[in-house]
């Protein structure tokens, strides 16, 4: 859709929902806490407290979880001018009367599956499908995704990588805060993030599994 179509539809949906969306383990609590931290308010109802594996909390909602067999989804039109999380998986059942900005994130898949491992492990619990098939799983997830958010009027994405976050965090903070209108403190997002919780590498894991997407 042009450009010129999505202003028009942003006009008549009333302020965007800001969406932090990805795969699971893909970076979206980190960028929902720099987006708080610059001044956004995060729609959460506290129920997933932080722990080991997000130190500095979730940033969930339940409602979200259960929008795939929701008749109602209006109760979304509070979160106007507001961020709010959203896994991947979920972003078909937003509903399109509201315009939402998306901040897709993106990490290199062998890195996720890492990450996901040690949570499953922590919790007492084994992945049921094999490394090489959950790759190709999800990236023909994240195809299919990457086509919604171009070709339905009411998204806008941006693409974040996980790892440029953390190495270069002022600049993720710019195109972030460029991405939704320039009025975040970029300084204050940027501290938000911390390097030290980057604790699955490609570079550290098996030689068989450094190479991803």
């Amino acid at each position: 859709m042009s450009r010129l179509g999505k202003l028009v539809r942003r006009i008549k949906s009333g302020e965007p929902i800001v969406v932090v969306s990805g795969l699971p383990r893909s970076g979206t609590s980190m960028t929902m806490k720099m987006l708080e931290a610059g001044g956004m308010q995060p729609v959460t109802d506290a129920i997933r407290s932080a722990d080991e594996d997000n130190p500095r909390g979730y940033f969930e909602d339940e409602r979200v979880k259960d929008l795939g067999h929701m008749e109602d989804r209006s109760w979304l039109r509070a979160a106007r001018g507001k961020v709010i999380k959203v896994v991947s998986s979920l972003l078909q059942y937003l509903p399109d009367d509201n315009f939402y900005k998306v901040i897709f994130m993106r990490r290199n898949l062998h890195e996720v599956l890492a990450s996901q491992a040690k949570m499953l492990d922590r919790r007492g619990e084994a992945a049921q499908t094999s490394d090489e098939e959950l790759i190709k799983m999800f990236e023909s997830h994240l195809e299919k995704v990457e086509f919604q958010l171009r070709f339905r009027p009411w998204f806008d994405a941006l693409y974040v990588d996980h790892r440029s976050v953390l190495s270069d965090p002022a600049g993720a903070a710019r195109r972030i805060n460029d991405f939704l209108g320039g009025k975040l403190d970029e300084r204050r997002m940027a501290e938000a993030v911390d390097p030290n919780l980057y604790r699955n590498r490609a570079e550290n894991l098996e030689p068989a599994k450094r190479s991803g997407s």
